[in-house]
């Protein structure tokens, strides 16, 4: 398998999880919080929120480096 292949099939895995993978976080402020009735202002993520926060920055890392690397390889 050559580079240029490998990066193509990274690319694609990693557009498709990343996509996946935000869809699936939840969302910061539910609707009561655009009427002022927000019940916390701050919270930290923490269990599989964490791990599934940072699996969407390793993914998209990916993403990005297999794009560059599609970029600079010669055709």
């Amino acid at each position: 398998m050559q580079l240029g292949s490998f990066l193509e099939v990274a690319t694609f895995i990693s557009a498709f999880l990343t996509i996946l993978l935000i869809l699936l976080q939840q969302r910061g402020a539910s609707l009561g919080a655009g009427f002022g009735s927000s019940g916390e202002l701050y919270t930290t993520r923490r269990g599989l929120e964490k791990s599934l926060f940072v699996t969407t920055i390793v993914c998209s890392v990916i993403f990005v480096g297999s794009i560059l690397g599609l970029l600079l390889i010669p055709s």
